[in-house]
Order: structure tokens, then sequence, then C-alpha cells
């Protein structure tokens, strides 16, 4: 599970503000992901003239790490809190969560440190004006998958179109592209075959045409025999014609 970091300053107007300190901002925002931790800061204005001591307090301590968990605020100066959360084993039902912060804040003398800081500075039972903020944990998700916009129906209908004559297109291209590309050698050799059937064709019909006459004449000499028979070489001429018009029907 994978949500976008949103960084917690991210609405600057929310505050919370009391006498001694404003607040910013009032809710603690994590980046959820599944076992990648993630940190949320805030940031911690005194508006008086006062030095301020403060301390944060969690439900669930074993859960964050507070760093400063303690400090000393100057008057008229700011202190950023960065708060970190351990990475999650699992996520929890509607992503909501129930931890809380507590962020208690008193005025100190002049020129306290950090060392002089003691859990009895907090303590409501001393008389002290303590300020209180609760500060509930909001969990954001981190990088959620951009939505993709919806195409029309027309949209669609059109995109099919243009993409169906693309294809036909590109069908027509490939073809006339090869038959471009084919071997000259292959046209000229077919242009060559032609031309010497042709020329056969016509030397074959001449020769039958001689052989037509020839066998005329042969007939009619023929024809004047005692026997009224035909020679031998009128046979012959017979043949060879009837094998010249099976030859010149086989070739054409």
């Amino acid at each position: 599970m994978v949500f976008e970091f949103h960084p917690c300053f991210s609405d600057r107007k929310v505050m919370t503000t009391g006498d001694l300190l404003n607040i910013q901002p009032t809710e603690l925002k994590f980046p959820f992901e599944l076992k990648k931790q993630s940190s949320c800061s805030m940031q911690l204005t005194n508006k008086s003239d006062k030095y301020v001591a403060f301390k944060v307090k969690t439900t669930n301590p074993k859960k964050y790490y507070v760093r400063p968990n303690t400090g000393i605020i100057l008057p008229q100066t700011s202190c950023n809190v960065t708060v970190t959360m351990q990475a999650p084993k699992e996520a929890p039902h509607d992503m909501q969560c129930k931890d809380k912060f507590l962020l208690q804040s008193v005025a100190a003398p002049d020129g306290t440190t950090m060392k002089d800081i003691t859990p009895d500075m907090f303590n409501k039972e001393n008389g002290k004006d303590v300020e209180e903020f609760k500060l509930r944990v909001v969990y954001i998700p981190a990088n959620p998958p951009s939505p993709v916009p919806e195409e029309s129906e027309e949209e669609s209908s059109l995109s099919a179109s243009v993409l169906e004559n693309g294809n036909q297109d590109a069908l027509l291209f490939e073809a006339v592209s090869r038959s471009l590309e084919e071997p000259k050698e292959k046209s000229s050799e077919a242009w060559s075959t032609i031309s010497k059937l042709t020329e056969e064709k016509a030397s074959v019909l001449q020769q039958n045409q001689q052989l037509r006459q020839e066998v005329e004449l042969m007939r009619r000499q023929g024809s004047k025999t005692p026997d009224g028979g035909f020679s031998l070489f009128l046979v012959v001429l017979v043949g060879l014609f009837g094998i010249l018009v099976g030859y010149v029907v086989k070739r054409t």
C-alpha cells in the first residue's frame, strides 16, 4: 500500500493559540505506507516576552519518536519539533488512527536552559499555569494513482476508425514497397522470353505455310500417278507438318 506524501504544514492557516505559544498545525499528518516510517513536523512560536518551556507527550510512546520532546523557546522565537512514526506493519481499519499527542507549555524564569527543565515544571498540582494542547494523528495517502480521464464513446469510435484506416494505409504501403523492390532482372527476363516465343511462333507459322504449299503441290503431283496413291515423300511431309503444328500449340 503506497500513499502520497503531504507536509504537515500543508494548511498554514490552521493554528492553535494560547497565551504563550502558537502551534501549527493542529493535526499531525503522516503519509502512510506499510513497512516504511514517515515524519511530520510542527512549529512552536513563543509570542510572549517570557522564556517558555515545553514538553510533548503521546498515548503511544513506542510508536513515535519526538525530537526534541522538551525544550526552551526564547521570547518571540520559534522551534520546530519533528515527530517520526515507526514503519507500520498493517493498515488500521478505515485508515483511522486513535493516537493523540499532548503539548504542555509553561512560563520559565529568564535564562532557563534545557538542563533546568524538570517534570515538576509541568505539574499542575503545584499551582502552576500550564497550557495544554491536544493534537490528533491523521493518516494521509501517499502516491495515489493518477486518475485516467475516461474516453467518451464518440472519441473511442473516432480513435478506432483512425487506427483502422492507419492499418489499411500501412498494408497498402507495404504491398507497393514490395512490388517496387522486386528485382528488375525478373521483369527483363520475362520480356525477353515473351519476345523469343513470339519470334519462334512467327517462324513456325511461316514454315507451316511453306509446308502447306509443298503438300498441296505433292498432292497434285500424286494424283497424276497411275495407281492414284501418295508417294513416300508426301507422307513424310505430312508427318513433319503435324509435328510442327503440335509444337506451336504447345508453346503458345
